[in-house]
């Protein structure tokens, strides 16, 4: 830990706008559940059923970003915009195509596809009708996405910070208007909160559009967007493909637990839990998952640049600090949970006595395990993956979850109905897994890697 102020200050200097850039995005759905949950139980759970596909897609935009990074840091350590331009380009193709895929599915059989996420009757029809609304948005914000990441990976994560506090901004307002029915708006309930989300995005779109047409320290050249060519192609689906690959496979088992969920008897208490709860869980991540953003940042920027005598102490230190977040943030959502936030925080949200106990179970084994999901955030996004080594980062953080938590789960809350609680002991052993399996790959040192050289 010792490594002395300056790159204690250049860590600073990356993971605070990156923090408050996630910070956020996490306050957007924390007033989203709370402006939601005003309108009751039902509703609340409804939108955590609708939201479950969006929270693929923002997981896939994320790989992209990931993945996307593992090669713009590295070509801005060696100044090639070239390159970078390139790769926004194919970023952009893939990321556009993806997200519209998951729009049409949910803008032309929203209610088929919300009967796969719950049996729940109450909630499908409400469920349907928000997706409907919802779905096209996440084209916008795509595109957004990849070109806010790129900037990111170029040490540049105030764009990203700026964007995501104004849309936060937008979101709530109109949230205000539609949900509600301000302004001599129709009180829109469920179907205004989608209306709101879809509304921000374009408004984000065109100021991240804005920027990029008139920012100077990084040019756009739409030629090579378009045309990124062949070469870099292959590059990018050899070091991108595995994190979008594993971003997407992520996302997928992380929602079947929402799904074993939906499927339980009591769904709708336990889906208004896990909303509130999902939403605090966020709110406690946003420091490791900037840390894990500067550690990629910084480790493809040393390899890029050729200083790699120190990159395994980068990476052991980062790791660590990273740990020590999760223990600290952790011991407060464990202590919050059984002092104040029963007594402050789920009156706000009108939750039944039944879903306030299940809530608090749920932020006290999150707490709990805090600490490991920080040190697997920052090992597999932030070390491997930037320096180069996405594969071993992809089964790292794909496996223990499809083989291990994904079963346990579905085992324990539909196979044998052994309630709420274990569910959530089959979810934490992800996080047990990874920790087994991504310590002795940082410690071998072959993640290290050099992935900049490509012909035009």
């Amino acid at each position: 830990m010792n490594r002395g102020r300056a790159f204690y200050r250049d860590v600073v200097l990356l993971a605070l706008p990156i923090l408050l850039q996630n910070l956020c995005t996490t306050l957007l759905g924390l007033v989203d559940t709370f402006m939601v949950g005003a309108l009751g139980e039902a509703p609340l759970a409804a939108v955590q059923v609708a939201n479950t596909p969006v929270f693929v897609i923002q997981l896939v935009i994320f790989g992209l970003q990931s993945g996307s990074s593992v090669l713009i840091s590295q070509f801005w350590g060696k100044k090639d915009t070239d390159a970078i331009n390139r790769v926004i380009g194919i970023g952009m193709y893939v990321a556009g195509a993806i997200a519209a895929l998951f729009a049409a599915a949910m803008c032309f059989a929203p209610t088929q596809l919300m009967g796969m996420l719950t049996d729940n009757p109450e909630l499908i029809p409400l469920a349907a009708s928000y997706a409907r609304i919802v779905g096209p948005s996440y084209l916008f914000n795509s595109i957004t996405g990849v070109y806010v990441g790129a900037h990111r990976s170029m040490a540049n994560p105030k764009l990203g910070m700026s964007v995501f506090a104004f849309s936060m901004s937008a979101n709530t307002f109109l949230n205000w208007i539609f949900i509600f029915g301000n302004l001599g708006a129709p009180a829109l309930g469920v179907e205004g909160a989608a209306v709101a989300t879809l509304l921000s995005r374009i408004l984000e779109f065109a100021v991240t559009l804005t920027y990029a047409l008139t920012n100077r320290r990084f040019k756009l050249r739409p030629a090579l967007i378009l045309r990124p060519g062949k070469p870099l192609l292959h590059k990018f689906f050899r070091y991108s493909g595995p994190v979008v690959l594993n971003e997407t496979l992520w996302g997928l088992g992380t929602s079947m637990h929402k799904v074993v969920m939906g499927h339980m008897e009591g769904s709708t208490e336990i889906l208004a839990a896990r909303a509130l709860a999902g939403n605090l869980e966020d709110l406690c991540t946003v420091a490791i998952f900037a840390v894990g953003g500067t550690t990629a940042i910084i480790v493809g920027r040393e390899i890029g640049a050729g200083r790699r005598e120190h990159i395994y102490e980068i990476g052991a230190t980062l790791d660590t600090l990273a740990m020590l977040c999760g223990v600290v943030i952790g011991g407060i959502l464990v202590t919050g949970a059984h002092t104040f936030f029963p007594a402050l925080v789920y009156p706000i949200f009108e939750l039944s006595p039944a879903a306030s106990s299940i809530t608090t179970m749920m932020l006290t084994m999150i707490g709990v395990c805090l600490p490991l999901r920080a040190f697997n955030s920052v090992n597999t996004v932030g070390v491997l993956r930037g320096g180069g080594d996405v594969r071993a980062a992809s089964l790292i953080d794909v496996c223990p979850l499809w083989l291990v938590a994904v079963p346990l789960s579905a085992l324990f809350g539909l196979v044998l109905k052994w309630g709420i609680f274990w569910v959530y002991v089959g979810v934490i052993m992800e996080q047990i897994t990874k920790f087994l399996v991504g310590v002795p790959r940082f410690r071998s040192r072959a993640w290290i890697n050099d992935v900049t050289q490509y012909t035009t």
